[in-house]
């Protein structure tokens, strides 16, 4: 493959509900630009774009391919990726790079779960849109029930550029409004012959074309003032304004194509070349400071590496956008993330696993790279002289949750590799090795997602692997004050151990002042603070801790050590195990022993004196609550509503978005165990939700009393 300059280059991500021909469209274009000399089919499982195992096996894309090809004296780049939406950190990556979006409909199934999903995201990341109805050869295909579809997702954007002049087993030819003239393919596919549109399609085209010249108007006011003129607009003129609606997001042309027959698909890369973006024509990269990097083949050599896959016999491959400058087989690179040297020993060009050798890559175009030593995904590298950073890929929130260990103890550590290798291809999967909890918690996109994973531990890897229901990570707190004295005393025949230690409790509350007095019941304890330490908790949540001493009666070398008891006692969690957390400590009196005062014996009565006062304390147990927003089909409004109900759901609000109904709500973790099978089951795939940590709330007292009774079997088994 040549060296393109970056007007010639075009970035587009190839997206479409899974089962719309994505993975087709791409043969169907490698072969259009002379990569392939054969087409590979889906059902013999023998195509460039999906060729990892498990995506031979499920018959779909699972993770996002780079697939290079040219045409006319251009190169396309397309990112396929993959349809279903518990993949989609192949869209947060791709989107980042890509300057422009193909997506593909099905003509049988109009406006499908994927095409509305994938939609939000089309709108979140603003890239210029194509949309291609496909299989329109089908039985079933209909392109007005299509269009119909679109207009209700998009709105007043969709603007059709091509119509066919049949649909079904006869489909072999359409009509372009821009040319005003029919397309005719072979019923095999291949080039295409122009001939005049027959007269009972005329009025039709006529009226496609009138409706694109008003469209295409509206995005240039002198292209208005002559369309008002004129009442008309020339082929160039209009294509000049066309290009800005797809340009500004104003316009989403739709056109016509069969990837099983290849008819319509040279016609389309023709129209990317001619309407959509090269890679200096849209805005460019942010950095970490949120500056922008436009696109500059003069600039000094920068790439930022959107994607890294592991191979077994290759190790890791980097896959890049080349943002400022160009990239040389031989070139030395700084990581502006970690500050290591690279060295670019191997440049390549890829359609999905064929890799090809090229001597170097020029702003706006895409790459592949091996052998880095510290550098991969997220990461930026650049020329010495070049100190710059872009802003990392913002992979989503994990959905769903589960815990995870090995058939075989032994495996333990494989494990631990493996997941690091796993994290380093796709970052939406966490990994949390929980102390707390005793488990190894993996959160991802959905279940779907996970199983992809254990696949992966069971058949790549070799680990045997069971998936167990993750444990809720609960705090500790308190409600009201309470006092306790303990004394520790222990005499073993030498030195024994002895201390005393007076405190109070009470909950933290943000800016309230020190104490001074408090009163329990007849009893009235004054207060005088020596010293404050305050501690950010690693689990979250503070303590406070007061050094109330005064005259003597505790040494200030074992104030350490009752801090350290206290500590132990709140890791462990006087009620159940969990973390405490909120809470300040008042240590105002206590006693020692000139011989058997020691830090031990201070640690250990700070620690039963914390452990009484929390459990007089009017101490409660806090979960973890969830700020979930659910997207569903109004059809199944009642039914998603019913079943959060059961989840203790709290609703925040509702409100209505392209043919969805938007429930916002709180939800604690504990009920939100798989949930995404559960929606996907209710809806027949057809909602969507995400999940963000909100806050810490007490349970309610039944759950409460259940999670102690739970502690108490525990601990009587042990």
């Amino acid at each position: 493959m040549k060296v393109y300059q970056t007007e010639q280059i075009r970035n587009l991500i190839l997206m479409g509900n899974s089962g719309s021909g994505k993975t087709t469209m791409a043969e169907c274009m490698l072969f259009e630009g002379g990569a392939i000399n054969r087409r590979g089919d889906v059902n013999a499982k023998n195509t460039v774009s999906d060729f990892n195992e498990i995506e031979l096996q499920n018959q779909c894309s699972i993770f996002s391919s780079l697939i290079q090809t040219e045409f006319k004296d251009h190169k396309i780049n397309l990112l396929d990726i993959a349809g279903f939406d518990d993949f989609n950190n192949t869209i947060f990556s791709s989107f980042t790079v890509a300057d422009a979006a193909l997506m593909l409909i099905n003509a049988q199934n109009g406006i499908e779960v994927g095409t509305q999903i994938q939609s939000r995201y089309i709108d979140r990341f603003k890239k210029p849109v194509v949309l291609a109805i496909n299989q329109l050869e089908a039985e079933k295909a209909n392109f007005e029930g299509a269009i119909e579809g679109l207009k209700n997702l998009f709105g007043n954007k969709v603007a059709v550029v091509q119509f066919p002049v049949s649909t079904g087993a006869g489909f072999t030819s359409f009509i372009d409004v821009i040319k005003m003239k029919m397309l005719k393919y072979a019923a095999d596919g291949g080039k295409y012959e122009m001939v005049d549109i027959p007269a009972d399609h005329a009025d039709q085209a006529e009226e496609y074309r009138n409706a694109l010249i008003e469209s295409a108007a509206e995005t240039d006011e002198k292209l208005m003032e002559k369309f008002f003129e004129e009442g008309t607009l020339s082929e160039a003129d209009l294509i000049k304004g066309l290009k800005a609606g797809v340009l500004n997001h104003s316009l989403y042309p739709v056109l016509c194509v069969s990837t099983k027959r290849n008819i319509g698909v040279n016609r389309i890369m023709e129209f990317i070349i001619e309407n959509c973006p090269n890679p200096a024509e849209v805005p460019g990269m942010m950095t970490k400071e949120d500056n922008e990097v436009k696109i500059d083949p003069k600039g000094q050599t920068s790439l930022f590496i959107y994607k890294t896959s592991i191979e077994q016999h290759i190790g890791e491959i980097n896959y890049f956008k080349v943002v400022t400058g160009t990239v040389s087989e031989g070139q030395d690179l700084i990581n502006n993330f970690n500050q290591t040297k690279e060295r670019i020993n191997q440049l390549f060009t890829v359609a999905g696993k064929n890799r090809t050798k090229i001597e170097k890559l020029n702003a706006g175009d895409m790459g592949v790279t091996v052998k880095l030593k510290n550098s991969k995904l997220n990461q930026t590298l650049a020329v010495p002289s070049y100190d710059i950073e872009f802003k990392q890929i913002p992979f989503p929130e994990p959905r769903h949750r589960t815990a995870i260990k090995c058939l075989n103890e032994a495996d333990d550590e494989k494990l631990g590799e493996a997941l690091n290798r796993i994290r380093t291809e796709d970052p939406s999967i966490m990994v949390e090795y929980s102390k707390e909890l005793r488990q190894i918690i993996i959160s991802g996109q959905g279940e779907y997602h996970l199983n992809i994973m254990k696949w992966h531990l069971d058949n790549i890897y070799k680990i045997g692997t069971e998936f167990l229901a993750p444990k809720i990570p609960y705090r500790e707190t308190i409600t009201k004050p309470a006092q306790a004295d303990y004394r520790h005393k222990k005499q073993t025949g030498g030195a024994g151990q002895f201390g005393e230690v007076h405190m109070v409790v009470e909950p933290y509350i943000e800016g309230a002042p020190a104490p001074v007095k408090f009163k329990f019941g007849s009893k009235e304890i004054n207060i005088s603070v020596r010293g404050t330490d305050v501690h950010e908790l690693p689990w979250g949540g503070k303590l406070v801790y007061y050094n109330c001493i005064v005259g003597g009666s505790i040494e200030a070398r074992f104030m350490p050590a009752i801090l350290k008891g206290i500590m132990e006692k709140m890791e462990e969690g006087p009620l159940t195990g969990s973390y405490a957390r909120d809470i300040r400590v008042s240590v105002y009196d206590g006693k020692m022993h000139p011989v058997d005062s020691n830090e031990i014996s201070f640690r250990l009565a700070g620690r039963n004196a914390f452990k009484e006062a929390f459990r007089n304390a009017g101490p409660k147990i806090l979960e973890p609550i969830y700020e979930v927003e659910v997207w569903v089909p109004s059809d199944n409004m009642g039914d998603v509503m019913s079943d959060l109900q059961t989840r203790r759901a709290m609703v925040l609000g509702m409100s209505s978005e392209k043919g969805f109904e938007v429930i916002k709500c709180k939800v604690p973790l504990a009920e939100m165990n798989k949930y995404s099978t559960t929606l996907n089951s209710i809806t027949s795939g057809r909602a969507m939700y995400s999940m963000k940590f909100l806050e810490y709330a007490q349970v309610p007292p039944d759950v409460q009393e259940k999670l102690l009774k739970e502690y108490a079997d525990k601990e009587d088994e042990e």
